[in-house]
């Protein structure tokens, strides 16, 4: 890109030379006299703004296009130029122009001074940043939003590694616990990032697991749910399918698991997806004295949900009904 200081010494070379690298710039360069009107347009600046060449030369540069160039910082900037005999570079104009729409351009300016005649033109060049300055801030975001997407997951693996029960544990089984939750968050994660909504018993199916999921048999309409559901809907059934698989239906060879959803109306016109989950043919479950961290866990999902959630431990199986908002 050749830069303003380059293009005045070869401009006072002479007027030939000089207007063929003007027209061969790829920035839109125009050549004011001193009466700001316009004694030569390059090719860029004319395909630039969509204007012809016979309609540009001779004419008020700010009365061009009905006056789109008519712009007060650029005609102080070219004002304030021509009588201090300086140069400005980069000098940031953002317009809207009526035939190629918003634009920001850097302008460099300065007064040229022809030793023959001793008249004074001047030339300004122009660089459309308009894209560069778009790309820069979707790049800004983008890592801002990868900044603020990772500090989420590191909470979210702090929080796991709180909460996971170490009490009564080997080493080895709390790794497994804890590695277990940590790989079905991430792909949950993935999921929630990859589509705007996943359908609920894919979603499901993905989050109990393999062994549960060919266990588990499925009855319900196709439901969407959205991303930002995804993570702590994946959360609930993971730990439903944990504990059968720990203390109920899932524990013995013939159990099998029961999901059965429908969407109704609730309170206050909300909608909600009420699930019906079933332990069959699994080992005896009671009431346990304690409520444990996947308790704890399914409670603090359908909480952040806004949803709610009954537990019945029945003879034959854990049976648990459970209402989202949509």
């Amino acid at each position: 890109m050749m830069m303003l200081e380059d293009l005045y010494r070869l401009l006072r070379m002479g007027h030939v030379q000089a207007q063929g690298i003007v027209d061969t710039m790829t920035q839109p360069v125009v050549v004011l006299d001193h009466g700001m009107c316009v004694t030569t347009a390059n090719p860029a600046f004319i395909k630039s703004f969509g204007a012809e060449r016979d309609d540009i030369i001779g004419q008020n540069f700010f009365q061009l296009g009905d006056g789109q160039w008519d712009i007060p910082e650029l005609k102080l900037l070219i004002s304030e130029v021509i009588p201090k005999a300086a140069a400005v570079v980069g000098f940031q104009v953002t317009h809207d122009f009526p035939t190629i729409g918003k634009r920001t351009f850097l302008v460099d300016a300065r007064r040229l001074v022809h030793p023959d005649d001793n008249s004074t033109s001047i030339l300004v060049i122009f660089d459309d940043v308009t894209l560069t300055q778009r790309h820069e801030a979707e790049q800004d975001f983008i890592i801002s939003e990868m900044r603020h997407r990772m500090k989420n997951l590191f909470a979210v693996v702090r929080a796991l590694a709180n909460e996971t029960q170490a009490e009564g544990q080997t080493v080895t089984e709390y790794r497994e616990t804890f590695l277990a939750r940590l790989d079905l968050t991430l792909r949950a994660q993935e999921i929630a990032a990859s589509a705007e909504a996943i359908d609920f018993e894919t979603l499901v199916r993905r989050s109990v697991g393999s062994l549960a999921a060919n266990r588990l048999k499925c009855d319900g309409p196709s439901v969407a749910i959205t991303a930002s559901k995804v993570v702590s809907t994946s959360m609930i059934f993971h730990e439903l399918a944990t504990n059968a698989a720990k203390y109920g239906g899932l524990a013995t060879d013939g159990g099998r698991l029961q999901l059965t959803w429908s969407v109704e109306n609730g309170p206050r016109d909300r909608t909600y997806l009420k699930c019906e989950w079933r332990e069959v043919d699994g080992l005896p479950v009671k009431t346990p004295s304690r409520k444990g961290y996947g308790s704890e866990l399914i409670e603090g999902m359908i909480t952040h949900l806004g949803g709610s959630m009954e537990l019945n431990f029945l003879p034959e199986g854990l049976a648990a009904t459970i209402n989202l908002p949509m």
